[in-house]
């Protein structure tokens, strides 16, 4: 009997990971889509490819790579830089297809440059730069841009430019009820109360919103298309900024492969940072073909173990398998695409709240003193300052630059890392200085 409950979790757990992917998927390839002003057909193609590649990298991952149960998804760093050169294509005045085929190029040869890096052992190295204080603002700044994203979408504002007062009452009471069912609740309820959520507002949606709210329906066969985006094409400045957020990009490893350390209660070995960002690399280089966005571990899935509990390997295979089957058989995937866009952005929100906490267990041992305070309150400040700028603010911003600056998580994270690289130089020259006042 013991045993059956235990099956019986493990795969309720398995379809909590499934949800978990499947809304923190769909949106990318169909924002991309739209970006690059591709036919319905392609972006459909574009869904269920990513689909199924994300979920062969969650277990490639889980196998043989970190070997922990972290999300490998498409990078929302890659996202955003993606949607602001597409945005650029006038001020550049280049055509979409120059654009989308020269950030193809850049990252088959980012995704090569990560694969080397990974070879070199940089994981391990660049690890000792995510201190504290760094990750606290990564998780910050990272939590502030999704929660900013999903209470977009519990709000109704990805449908129009008002408040919907209906699909948002409805959002708070979906995410009053799944809190109260992670915070009070016992055992398997805690541990599954992500899942009861996302039945418990499909269900109420389905009544209250019969027009089929945010429905996206998917009725093709998956096929690969070569450079969907365009063919490889060379613009240097777009080619450099993008194997830039590429390098960028493997910050997303470190941080969340350290952040699990907490969760975990062990030490991240040296070759689980290499074996990740040699699988990494790779899909990033596959990415820059098969017009995926590119992929990263997911930090936010350290605020889904939180939330869950549920640490074992088990449930995380088992979602990525049914991952690769929805992305295979168009009949699942237009069923789950059903899931309204308020409900599946209310679950995330709950979901990654839980990334704040993450941030503050960073810090709660630091001592705060004047210097402390200026190495985190400088970069997680300015890039929350960043995050809220308008686009247009930087029109006047060399245009190579431009998508650089405009991103506040990345330019938090500059930051602190330089502030860490400079707090590092001054304590080695008081060290020295002290070294010989006592010779």
């Amino acid at each position: 009997m013991n045993n059956q409950l235990n099956t019986s979790i493990t795969l309720l757990a398995g379809f909590q990971w499934l949800f978990f992917m499947f809304a923190n998927t769909v949106v990318i390839p169909i924002s991309i889509g739209s970006a690059f002003q591709l036919e319905q057909i392609e972006i459909i193609s574009a869904l269920q490819r990513s689909f199924i590649f994300t979920g062969i990298a969650c277990i490639l991952q889980g196998m043989i790579g970190h070997r922990l149960s972290l999300m490998e998804g498409q990078s929302g760093l890659w996202w955003g830089v993606i949607l602001s050169l597409a945005a650029s294509a006038s001020a550049l005045h280049l055509d979409l297809q120059t654009i989308g085929g020269s950030i193809a190029v850049g990252a088959i040869i980012s995704g090569i440059l990560v694969v080397a890096l990974g070879l070199l052992g940089i994981g391990d190295l660049l690890k000792k730069w995510f201190t504290p204080a760094v990750m606290f603002v990564f998780l910050l700044l990272l939590a502030n841009q999704l929660i900013f994203i999903f209470l977009k979408g519990m709000l109704g504002l990805n449908s129009g430019d008002y408040i919907n007062v209906k699909v948002a009452c409805f959002s708070f009471v979906i995410a009053a009820i799944t809190i109260i069912l992670n915070v009070k609740g016992k055992g398997i309820v805690s541990n599954l109360s992500l899942l009861i959520g996302m039945i418990i507002g499909w269900i109420g949606a389905v009544f209250l919103f019969s027009n089929g709210e945010e429905a996206i329906l998917i009725k093709t066969l998956p096929f690969l298309n070569w450079f969907p985006w365009g063919g490889p094409t060379i613009q240097w400045g777009i080619v450099l900024t993008v194997v830039i957020t590429g390098l960028l990009n493997t910050t997303n490893t470190i941080a969340t492969l350290k952040g699990a350390e907490d969760i975990y209660e062990k030490e991240t070995k040296a070759t689980q940072y290499k074996s990740s960002l040699l699988l990494s690399g790779m899909f990033t280089s596959l990415s820059g073909v098969l017009g995926l966005v590119p992929y990263a571990p997911y930090a936010s899935s350290l605020g889904f173990l939180q939330s869950t509990g549920i640490k074992e390997r088990a449930p995380f295979f088992i979602g990525s398998v049914l991952f690769i089957i929805l992305g295979a058989i168009p009949s699942l995937s237009a069923f789950f695409s059903t899931i309204p866009n308020s409900v599946g952005n209310t679950i995330l929100f709950v979901a990654y709240l839980q990334l704040f906490r993450s941030a503050l267990r960073n810090i709660e041992k630091l001592e705060f003193s004047p210097k402390t305070i200026y190495k985190i309150a400088l970069p997680a400040l300015l890039g929350m300052t960043i995050m809220n700028l308008p686009s247009e603010a930087f029109v006047t911003v060399p245009e190579l630059v431009r998508p650089l600056f405009s991103n506040g998580l990345l330019m938090g994270i500059m930051l602190a890392l330089l502030m860490e690289g400079i707090y590092n130089v001054s304590n080695i020259g008081s060290f020295k200085k002290s070294v010989k006042e006592a010779s």
